[in-house]
């Protein structure tokens, strides 16, 4: 035996996973991924100066605290000074088992000495987290073959969060994939296989992350291709055997003998027992292997029990004779046909499944294999894959485009619906961005790759989508946890039903024993139970990013439903963002094009946003725009310019007055425009008013209506800004807000939505998800307005790829819907289950003489789960 240097555990030579040379002596490692961390650095680790030879027996003393200690580099974030390398060090410092914690600034990076038997990678990340800094983690998707039931999901999760550096593992039984955050200088790949092939008849799909999806729906293709044969073949025998079983009668049939007629439907019954069957039973002996059950126990056992028992009243009728000329009654028919109704229903929920995750295929095929480049002063064709960052694309009409870029050259209108659910094309010039993905209508045009491969809105797009879809809900978890002590139960309750029936029950009581006690357990399998809330999460969050809203999880899907007060910032999200000339008066024989001219003249060379939208609508409007001399800004007051040999004022009324430059009817009109959140600028020249020039940040269109029937939906709307309250309150009065937040600062709209929190409001707050990053993570549910390209998903729950707020309507509706299917499916699986089980131990039998036979519990198990996913896939076309 050796002695691994990392985990100390003993490694047997001849069965060792690795092996590594250092010093000129040789090491042997386990399986777990301690080569990979003793390469990386040796040095971590303690070399013996004696160390064992593969002959030698391990040392028996017990090997030192530095011997024990591990080395762990934890990159961290959020550190701004050397204060924060302080209070990092000594927060693990203070974790029981740390023997050694270093922290560099510059490298913004943790070096920790621990005990491997006190502390592990994830407290060290938790004792980080709580100090207020953040260990840097990956998250990735693990495609999970041999999962059955909703007691697998809990094997494999339980599994892989036993895993040292993992911080938390959700694995979904609808996409058949395990979400795990991890760190990953503690742990990986490795490590996950064997944690998953540990657990059971698991195992992960490898394949890369690019491929993932296609090589997972050709195994799930495999998979179901099988499934087929072995129903098919199983179906066509389960007739044979039924008819056989009912031969007496059948004329011909009746005359053959009873124990021949038995061998036969022994020799029928075989291979569908042994070939069809042995998914279950292969399930139940590794299951049984690791100590755990799960529903191929309850199959394995219930037709195993029929068919044994059928078996032995063939070849050993004495044994079942009670006197008489007749034998004991065989139920060949009973395993076979549960058998091929179980294929059946499993054959029914894997085609069902596979429609779940029609979204995510849906997106992945978006985006093209082949793009053409310019290159060499040619334009060639080369793979999607092949294009970086900065390459010159070629698109022609009805093109798709590959890559998300900038537009160089040429004009064009693109259908972005597929992305963003907007169904009218967008028009696009140069300087627009494009979005990988979309299909160009009209014209021809040339942009500038600027991100590429995973970096693409399509990419971070699908991963958001496969994330979520990955993900639990609060509900399901309690789903989960009952399922994780389901099958023992049941398996407690079918024993409690044989000895029951067997002690008290009519004659003949051992038949009547066995079939009740094969009825519960084929009845109990809790495929529904599993089904029920990932399905629905699967297509809701794939129905939500075909219609431009990206919801992050399962857990903001949920939440959202419960939402009571909507909470909007004004700037960038009611209103475009970006200030537009609303108003051009004017007084006297002045025009309002040489107001308009004059004012675009006055604002030429400046930066302010209210100057660059009146010389923008002055350009819109093909105004020449003149040259201005002797230009002086007057702070807080406006412009002085010398334009075309007259003096020209431009700004509030304080530089009227100073002028003497009387406004008569237009500072009336002035008040009004104020008073509607507008900015009111007066134009003179040569001492006398010609009129006045209103800009504002004006509403989007869709602000009222969705306000309105976010009001008719019960949900409280509120406004917060940081402009004054008059200006607040007349854009919230144009759109119906009643609730204004006004002159509040960026860093107290976190504070404002904890207040409401605290009133008992369940609020969403809704904004740009830039600016407004503290409030969207302290809502309930923060959702970010995105613009094609700039999808802000960090801080927020759900991120809406356009402008329009109407996904704010639709994330609410959609969550609703999506947790009102959950709360359906979860209920008819646990009523099922509920009902089902005392019937088949024989409740009814001693009020009305019924009992449930076997191959029914077995039809009644199939149709529920296809029903629970049956009723997920409604929400497709749902109306929301």
């Amino acid at each position: 035996m050796a002695i691994d240097p990392v985990c100390k555990m003993e490694v047997s030579p001849e069965t060792a996973e690795h092996r590594s040379a250092f010093r000129g002596e040789t090491f042997y490692f386990c399986a777990r991924g301690c080569k990979e961390r003793f390469d990386a650095d040796p040095d971590a680790f303690l070399i013996p100066d004696k160390p064992e030879s593969p002959d030698r027996a391990p040392d028996s003393s017990e090997p030192s605290a530095k011997e024990l200690a591990l080395k762990l580099d934890l990159p961290i974030s959020g550190m701004s000074c050397a204060s924060c390398v302080s209070k990092v060090q000594n927060t693990l410092a203070a974790v029981p088992g740390v023997e050694e914690a270093s922290v560099n600034f510059a490298t913004e990076k943790a070096t920790v000495r621990y005990d491997a038997g006190r502390a592990d990678p994830s407290k060290l990340a938790g004792a980080v987290g709580d100090a207020g800094y953040k260990v840097l983690t990956q998250k990735t998707t693990l495609p999970i073959q041999g999962m059955h039931c909703a007691s697998c999901v809990t094997k494999v999760e339980d599994s892989l969060r036993a895993v040292p550096g993992v911080l938390s593992a959700s694995v979904n039984f609808g996409t058949e994939q395990a979400t795990v955050e991890y760190i990953p200088q503690a742990t990986g790949m490795a490590d996950f296989k064997q944690a998953v092939s540990s657990a059971g008849d698991y195992a992960i799909l490898e394949t890369e992350a690019a491929g993932r999806v296609d090589a997972q729906r050709e195994i799930q293709h495999k998979e179901f291709a099988a499934l087929r044969r072995r129903f098919f073949v199983s179906a066509v025998l389960s007739s044979l055997i039924l008819i056989g079983s009912f031969g007496r009668l059948i004329p011909g049939l009746d005359r053959i003998d009873g124990q021949i007629m038995g061998m036969i439907l022994f020799a029928l019954t075989l291979p569908v027992y042994l070939w069809a069957g042995r998914p279950f039973h292969r399930g139940f002996w590794i299951a049984l292997k690791h100590g755990t059950a799960d529903m191929n126990t309850l199959v394995s056992v219930g037709t195993s029990a029929a068919f044994l028992y059928s078996a032995l009243a063939t070849f050993w009728p004495s044994l079942f004779e009670t006197g008489g000329t007749g034998g004991a009654a065989v139920y060949y028919d009973t395993a076979a046909v549960i058998i091929t109704l179980i294929l059946l229903g499993r054959l029914l929920e894997a085609r069902a499944k596979g429609r779940t995750g029609e979204a995510i295929r849906r997106l992945m095929g978006l985006r093209p294999d082949t793009a053409r480049v310019r290159r060499g002063g040619a334009e060639v064709e080369v793979a999607v894959d092949a294009v970086v960052t900065g390459d010159v694309v070629v698109i022609r009409p009805g093109e798709r485009i590959p890559v998300d870029g900038v537009v160089a050259d040429g004009r064009s209108s693109v259908d972005e619906s597929m992305l963003s659910g907007e169904s009218l094309p967008v028009e696009k010039n140069p300087g627009d961005e494009v979005v990988g993905g979309t299909i160009n209508r009209t014209g021809s045009f040339a942009f500038e790759a600027t991100r590429v491969g995973a970096d693409t809105t399509l990419a971070r797009i699908i991963r958001i989508v496969q994330e979520a879809q990955g993900s639990k809900a609060p509900i399901q978890r309690l789903a989960d946890r009952i399922a994780g002590v389901f099958v023992p139960v049941v398996i407690a309750v079918a024993a409690l039903t044989f000895a029951v029936w067997l002690a008290a029950g009519p004659a003949p009581a051992l038949t009547n024993a066995l079939l009740n006690f094969i009825a519960v357990l084929i009845i109990a399998c809790p495929c529904a139970l599993g089904l029920a809330t990932p399905t629905a999460i699967m297509v809701g969050t794939g129905r939500g990013a075909q219609n431009g809203v990206l919801i992050k999880g399962g857990e903001s899907l949920e939440t959202a439903h419960r939402i009571t007060a909507v909470v909007f910032d004004k700037t960038g999200t009611l209103t475009h963002g970006t200030p537009e000339v609303t108003d051009v008066l004017s007084v006297g024989d002045a025009e309002e094009s040489e107001i308009l001219r004059l004012a675009a003249g006055a604002e030429a060379g400046s930066e302010h946003p209210l100057g660059e939208a009146i010389v923008r609508r002055a350009a819109e409007q093909g105004l020449g725009i003149p040259a201005s001399e002797d230009f002086q800004a007057v702070p807080g007051k406006g412009i002085r310019a010398r334009i075309g040999g007259r003096d020209v004022l431009l700004g509030n009324r304080a530089l009227m007055q100073e002028a003497s430059v009387p406004l008569e009817d237009l500072e009336v009109r002035a008040q009004e425009m104020a008073a509607e959140g507008k900015t009111p600028m007066f134009v003179a020249a040569e001492g006398r008013a010609l009129g006045m020039v209103a800009v504002a940040d004006t509403v989007k269109p869709d602000a009222g209506e969705v306000v309105a029937r976010l009001k008719r939906m019960g949900l409280k709307v509120y406004m917060i800004t940081g402009d004054n309250r008059r200006t607040a309150r007349a854009v919230a009065g144009r759109i119906g807000v009643d609730e204004v937040l006004a002159e509040v600062l960026p860093e107290d709209k976190a504070a404002k939505i904890k207040q409401l929190q605290q009133s008992g409001e369940t609020v969403a707050m809704v904004g740009d998800g830039i600016n407004d990053a503290p409030a969207l993570a302290q809502a309930d549910v923060g959702i970010a307005i995105g613009s094609g390209t700039d999808v802000a998903v960090e801080t927020s729950d759900i991120a809406l790829i356009s402008d329009s707020l109407h996904g704010v309507l639709f994330a609410i509706r959609l969550s609703r819907k999506t947790v009102r299917t959950i709360r359906q499916n979860l209920f008819w699986a646990f009523f099922y289950n509920t009902v089902g089980i005392p019937i088949a131990a024989g409740a009814l039998f001693p009020f009305f003489g019924i009992l449930l036979q076997p191959v029914y519990a077995a039809a009644a198990m199939a149709a529920s789960s296809v029903s629970v996913v049956t009723n997920s896939l409604r929400l497709r076309r749902a109306r929301i």
